[in-house]
């Protein structure tokens, strides 16, 4: 007889396919609506990357609950989920949230979250690190990279230096936890002198933290591979940060510290790209951006104000007004090109029902010539001059729209030019906050 262990497992035998939905723009599309949608048959959401420096706002019956760490697929009583390798833990910030949301009413979410033992902790000193970072940023260049101040970066740089402490350090030996601990925080008071730790008072919360999230921490890798090759599963990926603000493709350096892109889905979790199936990206009806950095489409006059006003752009996690602007198709096609998107999620279509005329950037020119790319230089970015296509305003409330036949004809073909312009369809667009506010076009 042969042995059958060497025969190559036929390519269709790939176990459950894994759903990802990931932001187009620079954050802030309304992922969290999206994946809330899905999630409602989903056994399985997972956060793949960032921390509680992301802001997912979801309104369940009247009620907002706000998401920083929590996978927001946790108020679906019946989906377990996860938070991966890929993702930095504040745990006094998990804890901190699930409170918060408990008085809201979420229930249960304990038996529900799993957490990866690989993935990395966020200390409150990398917060203070990250304070301190951007006022040093300030005083030398004048100009800061606008964080959270959620101390992500600084745990992204421990993780990459090699010296950054996982939850499977917390659950080992807390002796040997606890001069890793020092050794680090030591490392970070010799570059930085006004940082000030008390580690005793540190390490006895983190020991209660810890022995608190011990019941949910599992093999992160594990847990996924039987995930996928059990039985049929669906399976949610919810992306934080968007495509912009990925560190290797977005509009570096005003980026965040993870890849915010399809390719964080599996580094983040541990699942081989061939169990990716749909890749659905969220764009607003317009384009918006919080902090400093490159913006062409941005508007900084009555129309800019307008969106800013009626859309509440407002940013979930710091509270600043976000920037804002007419859509960009350069930087959708440019997220596109990355993610590979199969369709997409059009969002807050309802802000643009008051404009007279609405305006599409769709390319840009740099000394009167289109150019073909996404620029990567930021000097570059900010010379470029939009190519707009500007279309009639519907002028008219769109709000109550259910279905594709109830928008008005003017807002229909502003869908189609964007769809037919990226190349992907939208299968979803909304037109307010609640859940039954999304138009399901296919």
């Amino acid at each position: 007889s042969v042995c059958t262990f060497w025969l190559k497992r036929p390519r269709n035998d790939t176990g459950n396919k894994v759903t990802v939905v990931l932001g187009a723009q620079w954050g802030d599309e309304g992922k969290g609506k999206v994946v809330d949608l899905l999630a409602t048959q989903s056994d399985l959401v997972c956060r793949c990357q960032g921390g509680n420096n992301a802001g997912h706002t979801v309104v369940v019956e009247g009620t907002e609950y706000d998401f920083h760490l929590l996978p927001s697929g946790i108020i679906n009583p019946k989906s377990i989920c996860v938070i991966g390798n890929g993702v930095v833990i504040h745990l006094p910030g998990l804890f901190e949230e699930a409170e918060k949301n408990e008085k809201k009413g979420l229930k249960g979410w304990e038996k529900r979250l799993i957490v990866s033992d690989r993935a990395h902790l966020v200390f409150d000193f990398h917060q203070v690190v990250d304070g301190i970072q951007e006022t040093q940023r300030q005083a030398t260049e004048g100009k800061i990279i606008g964080t959270t101040k959620k101390g992500i970066g600084p745990t992204y740089t421990s993780k990459a230096s090699r010296i950054g402490l996982r939850v499977c350090d917390l659950l080992g030996d807390f002796k040997e936890f606890s001069t890793k601990f020092k050794n680090l925080v030591a490392q970070y008071q010799s570059m930085y002198s006004s940082l000030t730790v008390d580690t005793d008072t540190q390490l006895k919360k983190l020991k209660e933290y810890g022995e608190r999230l011990r019941p949910m921490v599992r093999d992160g890798v594990y847990y996924m591979y039987e995930a996928l090759h059990g039985p049929p599963k669906k399976i949610l990926v919810e992306g934080a940060n968007a495509a912009l603000l990925d560190i290797d493709f977005g509009t570096y350096p005003f980026v965040t510290s993870s890849n915010c892109t399809v390719g964080g889905a599996c580094t983040g979790l541990g699942i081989p790209p061939l169990n990716i199936g749909e890749v659905y990206g969220v764009s607003k009806a317009y384009t918006t951006r919080v902090g400093i950095g490159a913006f062409p489409t941005e508007q900084l006059n009555a129309t800019g104000e307008l969106l800013q006003t009626r859309g509440h752009e407002v940013g979930v996690t710091t509270g600043r007004k976000r920037r804002c602007g007419w859509l960009d198709l350069v930087i959708l096609r440019y997220a596109h090109m990355i993610n590979g998107f199969t369709a997409i999620a059009l969002t807050k279509l309802d802000i643009l029902d008051v404009l007279d005329e609405i305006k599409v950037g769709v390319a840009y020119k740099i000394n009167g010539k289109r150019i073909p790319n996404f620029p990567a230089n930021m000097e570059l970015l900010h010379k470029v001059e939009v190519e707009y296509e500007t279309f009639p305003g519907w002028k008219s409330d769109t709000s109550a729209a259910r279905k594709w036949n109830d928008l008005p004809q003017k807002a229909q073909n502003y869908i189609r030019f964007v769809e037919n312009h990226i190349g992907v369809p939208i299968k979803w667009v909304g037109v307010g906050k609640s859940r039954e506010c999304m138009i399901q076009m296919f």
